[in-house]
């Protein structure tokens, strides 16, 4: 079968042209009121006996075939300035229909084999081909696929031969030959109406619905006429009847393009769909078993009680539904007393899954449906994820209990199914203790191969011995109970994680908070040392150079001398810029790198320290500059907590990072102290700007230890 395209519901790009809309509706209206003549010209025909019932029914499923084509649509058909032909077929199909008939009927009633009687002929012919076409058209009266043309087009060249042939030979085209010729149409539409509807959507796919509606009503009601006919004779003329049940076909249609029937086409299909097919189950069974294997009904009497019999099987089937339910409750309580089926527990843990409800809560709800549904002594749920299986939940309570599942077992029960008390004492001995001389199920709990617990139920040995369906229940039970607690795990991991991501969010906020408060302290420091420092060394040289000015004009021994000591004091200013230019920044960091940078500032600390950094390059400047204050902020706190101590500064890279450590071997300190001080945060704000750790290590008369690592990945 080949793909179709979907039908998509457009929406119009562009309003319609208003004159060719305007000459669509007259045609339409035109064509409606040519039907309701011809129909009236043709009921208006006399003749002895009147007209027959068939012939009034077929008459009005013209008109009303004819209305469908002058439906309103709202424009939903509408693309850009054509409409829809859809209802055109229809109107059309009426009209050509009410020919057929009209034309008929005359030449019946006024004995006139000729013109009239090879027009009604020709007409009840085309009529077939255009049914064929409206099929084929549906849902939008469009014929999209080449296939489909081409079939129609053939249809109507077979419809016209054959028409032109029986009119030529003077034969007129019969009841019967009409119902054949429909029944081939219809079988041959099947396939690509299933297609189209398949792939309808919107409003396209409400029609359809609702045309399936109408057809499978009509066919109900016919069914049901035909049975009713054969067995006890009524109704009488089945043919009105029958024909009348059509009606439902147009009707259906109608309904469907009302905007609030329309989108309820679908559940109204099913139920539909679903009393035709126990019409046809009921009428087979009274047709086999009335004409089959018993006797048609001859007399008045037997006929009606073969009615009431008929209207009695009628009114079980529609209320057996609403009473199936008090029944099936009222047998369990008979049955199981005041518990319920076994398979009930399945249901209600299924709709009890939730969020709201604590995993431990629901176990123990489990537990308690166990033992009510099943009739146990006891029913247990043990729960775990390593060697040791915790006793969650158990009715009545037996209080907390631990169960060893060792390696060795741990496969073999997993894969194990519900097992009774001879595996329990080879595998699980433990379960036993106690009840030895019950009878005892164990079903394991597990998901993806990984054991998660057991659900274990116990019955004295008196009772009833567990059956086939109460281990389909504990095996279904325990697979949903393996889910439940697999889903528990996982929503307990991600809420572990949301709250880690939730820390480290706080983290980072305070992290970055210290940092702008550290730089906004940092500019401040360096303000004031220029302030006190650089700048009034450069305001007293530029009044002692004006006063040396004046001196060697007066003095010139003493001027010389004056402006030696000036020198003196401008490299007094040179060095005290640039110690407070590396306290910013070293620019032997920049220059030469991480360690010598570290080799300068241990000779310049005032404790004896080591530099062990073989094989160290080059590296971003974030991370040189982040390892040599790490390693600065140590180095002073060694110098100033532990004075007669040595320091080893140490760097290395290990797996894809820079790691150092500074050691001392003095008198130590609290690493929990140590931890809320200055020194300590700004080393992890520093190095956790790009990802770094820091921690320290001291132990009180065994020195102290700063380890950090810098990923260079």
């Amino acid at each position: 079968m080949k793909l179709e395209v979907p039908d998509r519901p457009v929406v119009a790009a562009s309003t319609p042209d208003p004159a060719t809309f305007n000459s669509f509706r007259l045609l339409q209206l035109l064509i409606l009121g040519l039907t309701i003549a011809g129909v009236v010209v043709g009921l208006r025909v006399t003749a002895p006996g009147g007209i027959a019932p068939v012939e009034s029914v077929a008459f009005g499923l013209t008109v009303i075939w004819a209305l469908v084509g002058v439906v309103d649509t709202h424009a939903r058909d509408r693309i850009g300035s054509k409409v829809s032909p859809f209802h055109l077929i229809a109107a059309v199909d009426a009209l050509v229909a009410m020919i057929a008939l009209t034309a008929g009927r005359k030449a019946a009633v006024l004995h006139a084999p000729g013109s009239a009687r090879d027009l009604a002929t020709l007409a009840a012919v085309v009529v077939t081909a255009i049914s064929f076409h409206f099929l084929l058209a549906l849902p939008d009266g469009r014929l999209r696929q080449p296939s489909r043309r081409t079939a129609v087009v053939i249809g109507y060249v077979a419809a016209l031969g054959v028409g032109i042939g029986l009119a030529v030979n003077h034969q007129p085209f019969t009841v019967v030959d009409s119902a054949i010729s429909w029944s081939i149409a219809a079988v041959l539409a099947i396939a690509p109406l299933r297609a189209r509807y398949i792939t309808s959507i919107g409003y396209h796919r409400d029609r359809m619905e609702w045309f399936g509606i109408g057809v499978s009503l009509a066919a109900t009601v016919a069914l049901v006429a035909t049975v009713l006919h054969l067995l006890v004779g009524w109704p009488g003329p089945l043919g009105a009847v029958t024909a009348g049940a059509t009606a439902l076909v147009p009707l259906g249609l109608l309904a469907g393009e009302s905007r609030r029937l329309g989108p309820h086409g679908s559940r109204m299909l099913v139920q539909v769909l679903a009393v035709f097919g126990f019409v046809v189950v009921v009428s087979a069974i009274y047709l086999v078993v009335v004409l089959g294997l018993g006797h048609a009904p001859k007399t008045a009497g037997d006929k009606e009680a073969l009615a009431l019999a008929i209207l009695a099987s009628g009114v079980g089937a529609l209320i057996f539904v609403p009473v199936r339910a008090r029944f099936v409750d009222s047998a369990t309580r008979f049955v199981y007393g005041s518990r319920e089926a076994p398979d009930e527990v399945l249901r209600t843990f299924g709709s009890r899954l939730t969020r709201a409800i604590p995993m431990d809560e629901l176990l123990l709800q489990l537990a308690e449906s166990l033992r009510k549904t099943m009739g146990l002594t006891s029913a247990e749920v043990y729960t775990g994820t390593g060697e040791v299986l915790e006793r969650t939940a158990s009715v009545p309570d037996l209080g907390p209990a631990s169960l060893v599942v060792s390696p060795r077992e741990r496969p073999v029960v997993t894969r194990a199914g519900v097992s009774g008390t001879a595996w329990a004492s080879v595998w699980l001995p433990a379960l036993l203790q106690g009840r030895e001389n019950e009878q005892v199920r164990v079903a394991p709990v597990s998901h993806a191969g990984e054991l998660l617990g057991l659900i274990v139920v116990e019955r004295t040995a008196m009772a009833s011995t567990f059956s086939d369906d109460d281990d389909r229940v504990l095996t279904d039970l325990a697979r949903q109970v393996g889910l439940a607690l697999h889903n528990s795990q996982l929503d307990t991991a991600l809420q572990t994680t949301l709250d880690e991501v939730r820390k480290q969010a706080d983290a980072l906020r305070e992290s970055r908070a210290r940092i702008v408060a550290s730089g906004d302290a940092e500019r401040r420091r360096v303000e004031r040392n220029l302030h006190d420092g650089a700048q009034q060394h450069l305001v007293a040289l530029a009044v002692n150079l004006r006063l040396a000015r004046d001196i060697i004009v007066d003095d010139q021994e003493a001027g010389l001398e004056m402006l030696e000591q000036l020198a003196g004091e401008v490299q007094e200013a040179i060095q005290e810029l640039r110690e407070l230019a590396h306290g910013i920044y070293p620019p032997l960091l920049v220059d030469s790198g991480l360690v010598e940078a570290l080799r300068a500032a241990a000779n310049r600390n005032p404790l004896p320290v080591d530099i062990l950094a073989d094989g160290i390059g080059r590296y971003g400047s974030e991370t040189e500059a982040a390892v040599y204050f790490c390693c600065l902020e140590a180095l002073q706190n060694a110098a100033k907590h532990a004075p007669d101590s040595r320091v080893e500064v140490r760097l290395w890279e290990e797996s894809g990072g820079l790691l150092f450590t500074v050691a001392d071997d003095g008198p130590g300190f609290d690493p929990e102290k140590a931890q809320r001080g200055h020194g300590y945060v700004n080393m992890a704000d520093r190095l956790g700007a790009i990802g770094g750790t820091v921690r320290w290590d001291s132990e009180i008369g065994k020195g102290s230890q700063v380890r950090g690592s810098v990923p260079l990945v």
